[in-house]
């Protein structure tokens, strides 16, 4: 079954926290992945759709420069979207998403090599 619904992108979607099916946070939406008729990239004067919100890591990108691999964007398919409200809820657990790849990639290749970035300080407490 097929839902389409006409969304204003900056009103109902871009910078929206994204909760997971367990109604847990996942990212904020950064971007849009707009596809035109038949799933094809979207055309200009062509009637789009959204494909899928990308989560990715704008802000690290702007602050460094450079361009995120079209294969490393995180992306959430826009089937695996349940509503569309003050957040945008997903029919998936987070689990199931890849979305996080950047912070588990900061955390093994920055932060844990810091003198006691690996050490957690909760646990002496």
């Amino acid at each position: 079954m097929t839902r389409e619904r006409m969304v204003d992108a900056r009103l109902h979607l871009l910078s929206r926290q994204v909760l997971d099916a367990d109604g847990e946070p996942v990212r904020a939406v950064d971007d849009l992945e707009l596809v035109g008729p038949g799933g094809q990239p979207a055309r200009a004067g062509a009637e789009v759709r959204v494909g899928a919100i990308l989560v990715g890591p704008v802000l690290f990108v702007r602050l460094f420069g450079g361009a995120v691999p079209v294969s490393r964007q995180p992306r959430i398919a826009w089937e695996d979207v349940g509503h569309v409200g003050t957040a945008i809820e997903l029919t998936v657990p987070s689990d199931r998403l890849d979305a996080d790849w950047v912070e588990h990639w900061l955390r093994d290749h920055v932060v844990g090599r810091v003198p006691g970035g690996r050490h957690d300080p909760e646990a002496d407490g």
